[in-house]
């Protein structure tokens, strides 16, 4: 699954010559959007991911964001929403192959990974990836790695690169329940945040990236309970578009020297 989708209002939107994206199924060129001050802004690329269900679940509330941003698009933003496989590893199947594939072909300025954690009740802003493989359970492909680096020889772990606190606050103010958390886990979730990251820090694509858990669907708790609580679909959207709209914040304000030129130039 891959969409992307453009929504500018037009009286503050401009068009300049670059490259051609798909805007709700029409071509049309790259656009800016106007500030009051008469600046103008290239729109952001926005790259989200989801998972698809797993370890016997029928859904998965991330691969809902997906479908919906897919058709709905993020006002503003150049998005790209993907379904990755629960699958991990290197080979043509797996979660990372996909988002390199996405990533070639959409070199995105944020790239906002989610994934679910049924045991929470809350958006879990990821603050750590480490460089470790080693499942509690098997992937969708039924492995199950244990002790294993995610990728050989880089660094023991990445920093998010998200704006954490602002993200956290956004979807606080939108009326759901949000904190930080210290690391993604071992599983699939860190496997993709902690390459996303290793792939920004070497080539600058995406520019900046991170890691959110977010609950399971209500849906999803009547036949697997537990002590969390569940989200509704209405309030996983509203906070899931509030944390996108903390990161185009954060893009767009950024100070010149902290994102490589070729952003910038893009940017502002």
């Amino acid at each position: 699954m891959a969409t992307m989708a453009i929504a500018v209002p037009a009286a503050t939107a401009a068009t300049r010559t670059g490259e051609t994206a798909t805007i709700v199924g029409a071509e049309c060129t790259n656009m800016c959007v106007v500030l009051a001050s008469g600046t103008m802004i290239g729109i952001p690329r926005i790259l989200v991911t989801g998972f698809e269900p797993f370890a016997g679940s029928l859904l998965n509330p991330t691969a809902l964001i997906v479908e919906r941003l897919a058709a709905e698009g993020i006002t503003g933003a150049m998005m790209r929403a993907e379904v990755l496989p629960v699958v991990g590893g290197v080979g043509p199947g797996s979660a990372r192959a996909r988002l390199d594939a996405v990533l070639a072909e959409f070199q995105a300025d944020a790239a906002i990974h989610f994934g679910e954690a049924h045991t929470r009740s809350e958006f879990s802003v990821e603050r750590i990836a480490i460089n470790l493989r080693d499942y509690r359970i098997a992937d969708n492909a039924g492995v199950c790695a244990e002790d294993t680096p995610v990728v050989e020889g880089a660094p023991a772990a990445h920093f998010a690169t998200l704006p954490i606190r602002a993200i956290v606050d956004a979807v606080r103010l939108s009326g759901v329940a949000a904190g930080t958390s210290l690391t993604a886990g071992s599983y699939l979730c860190n496997e993709v945040m902690f390459h996303s990251l290793e792939r920004s820090a070497a080539t600058g694509w995406p520019a900046i990236a991170g890691f959110i858990h977010v609950p399971q669907l209500e849906e999803q708790f009547a036949t697997r309970p537990n002590d969390a609580q569940p989200i509704s679909a209405h309030d996983l959207m509203i906070a899931t578009r509030a944390a996108i709209g903390a990161v185009m914040f954060h893009l767009r304000t950024m100070p010149r020297g902290t994102m490589p030129d070729r952003h910038r130039r893009r940017l502002g």
